[in-house]
């Protein structure tokens, strides 16, 4: 099995996240971003979207992070409770994978990482769609009032969730507004400090790129503005 990944992307370092407590073997290719290895038409054969992450599970291609989750979960650890068989149980797991990868992470990448890689700005706009989305989250943790975001055990769906607050954390975002949101987030570090290892190492390179930005100018058929960076 092979994971093409990144070394800060908060899919790549969720996926990761569930390899690692599932042990399951495999080979980390890395993915260089910066030089747009994503976007090339060898990688498009792997995943025609072109984005990060992608699994090849002996020749069978799966992209998208919470699929892939899912998938590991079903073949390789079919009674984890990190993917519940109870019908509404499992409903709430996905429910969290959808609202992350739908409502949450795309208001963090878009105020966190976009103006970090690209030529975007972090705009009042911007950051009123990311404290909605917070609010909601918080609303979600208040409702079941369990230990993870779906239950009382930790599930797939803790883990996209743990590395898109990871992005706030690593530019100084205060979540001190969103008690249950950050009581939840400090319990994992300190009850899986193997899996935040994982992240945490993710969280050092984006704080690294917050105050040197990589110069992309180098990246062939960019999708985003490319920012100007000095030399």
């Amino acid at each position: 099995m092979k994971i093409y990944a990144v070394s800060d992307g908060p899919p790549s370092l969720a996926v990761r996240m569930a390899l690692k407590i599932l042990n399951i073997p495999h080979e980390h290719v890395a993915v260089d971003y910066c030089k747009g290895e994503h976007i090339t038409e060898d990688y498009a054969k792997m995943n025609p979207q072109k984005e990060i992450p992608v699994l090849d599970d002996d020749g069978f291609y799966l992209s998208e992070s919470n699929a892939i989750l899912q998938y590991l979960c079903d073949k390789y650890a079919p009674d984890s409770s990190l993917y519940p068989k109870d019908p509404k149980h499992r409903a709430i797991v996905n429910h969290r994978l959808c609202f992350n990868s739908a409502f949450l992470y795309p208001q963090i990448s878009a105020y966190v990482m976009a103006p970090i890689f690209f030529d975007y700005q972090r705009t009042s706009m911007g950051l009123k769609k990311l404290l909605m989305a917070l609010e909601t989250f918080e609303c979600y943790m208040s409702r079941v009032n369990t230990a993870f975001v779906a239950g009382e055990t930790l599930t797939i769906a803790d883990f996209p969730l743990i590395t898109s607050v990871m992005c706030l954390e690593a530019i100084e975002f205060d979540i001190d507004k969103y008690p249950l949101v950050k009581s939840w987030y400090s319990n994992f570090k300190r009850q899986f400090p193997d899996l935040w290892s994982i992240s945490e190492t993710g969280m050092k390179e984006i704080v690294e790129f917050e105050k040197n930005p990589p110069d992309l100018s180098g990246m062939v058929h960019p999708i985003h503005p490319i920012k100007k960076v000095n030399k």
